[in-house]
């Protein structure tokens, strides 16, 4: 099956389209991009120079894959690029844009869903299962882990990390490391685990309560997280799950702090 690309549609010759790639009307596609097979991109849309399209991506009407860095000492010259996963979906509107370093690149993982007006600033990483809410806004270089969800119009601040699984409520504004399978609401507070993520998920009973365990140790003791999560790990009795592992490791890394319940506020 060729690709159907509309007759007002700019297709650069130098672009590869795969087979049954759909280019709606007015759409633009630039030189040096890779649209994988079955993308659908839609009138009014604009994939630019180097962008690359897994199978199957969809992208909603005037959305911008590609665009340059909103950086003041960025260099347009250089060539980075934005990579889609498979089975992506873009909802109208949406900014997706390239690294700010010469290779680098913006990654979005698969089967994600950014709703419309949504904006992935340069340098982020997305991990698989993402969604976005609309007008959700991510700093760059931002790390998202897997099955993550943000709210419609939060905003997380530059180089901030969310770990696998975490619920980012809307209109929160996150500033701080998230650990995964974290709620967060308003500014930089857990509100404990996201267990309807987990449920839906199918974690098992066992390694929720070893979570919940984990979050009261770490997150609502007060002082200093990291130690907190160091101390668990090198004692007699580390998590035993991969989940409640990951969480606690989470704590040793990262330059930004963490966000903090409410009880560890209060001390």
């Amino acid at each position: 099956m060729g690709s159907q690309i509309h007759s007002t549609a700019i297709v650069d010759p130098g672009a590869r389209l795969g087979e049954g790639v759909s280019v709606g009307p007015y759409a633009v596609i630039e030189s040096g991009t890779e649209i994988g097979e079955g993308c659908l991109v839609e009138s009014h849309a604009v994939i630019k120079q180097y962008a690359i399209l897994e199978k199957n991506v969809r992208v909603g009407h005037f959305s911008v894959v590609g665009g340059d860095p909103q950086h003041l000492s960025f260099d347009r010259t250089l060539a980075s690029s934005v990579a889609i996963g498979e089975g992506t979906r873009l909802g109208e509107g949406v900014t997706v844009h390239r690294s700010m370093y010469e290779d680098g690149v913006t990654m979005v993982g698969r089967n994600c869903f950014l709703m419309g007006y949504s904006h992935v600033a340069h340098d982020c990483s997305l991990g698989d299962d993402v969604i976005l809410a609309n007008g959700a806004l991510l700093g760059g270089h931002v790390s998202l882990g897997g099955h993550v969800f943000v709210g419609g119009g939060a905003g997380l601040h530059q180089f901030s990390r969310v770990g696998e699984g975490s619920m980012i409520g809307g209109l929160a504004e996150v500033s701080a490391d998230v650990p995964p399978q974290v709620t967060v609401s308003g500014r930089n507070r857990a509100c404990g685990l996201n267990l309807i993520g987990l449920k839906r998920r199918k974690v098992a009973r066992e390694t929720m309560k070893e979570l919940k365990d984990l979050y009261r140790s770490i997150l609502m003791q007060g002082g200093n997280p990291s130690h907190h999560a160091k101390k668990i790990i090198e004692g007699s009795s580390p998590p035993e799950s991969s989940l409640g592992l990951s969480f606690a490791e989470f704590f040793l890394h990262g330059e930004r702090g963490f966000v903090r319940s409410r009880s560890s506020e209060d001390d």
